[in-house]
């Protein structure tokens, strides 16, 4: 029993670091979604608000969505009329 505890906290501790590299990572990424939200420019107020609030609500749902929906439908943030 004592061997499998020491064989256990090596995988234990790289698992938590990979967590907390990948935890940092989308942190950056949700930081880098929602400065995007507030400087683009939408055809009307309400969605810029209406995109905050699912990217502060719905995390990592919320910037997939944000990402699929808004950054590759229009890339440059431009009103398309």
């Amino acid at each position: 029993m004592e061997m499998i505890n020491i064989l256990f906290w090596p995988f234990a501790l790289a698992f938590a670091g990979v967590m907390i590299i990948f935890k940092i990572i989308f942190l950056i990424v949700w930081v880098v979604m929602i400065v995007d939200c507030a400087k683009r420019k939408f055809n009307v107020d309400w969605e810029k608000f209406l995109w905050l609030g699912i990217l502060v609500f719905f995390n990592w749902i919320g910037i997939i969505l944000y990402f699929i929906v808004v950054r590759s439908m229009n890339p440059r943030g431009v009103i398309r009329n």
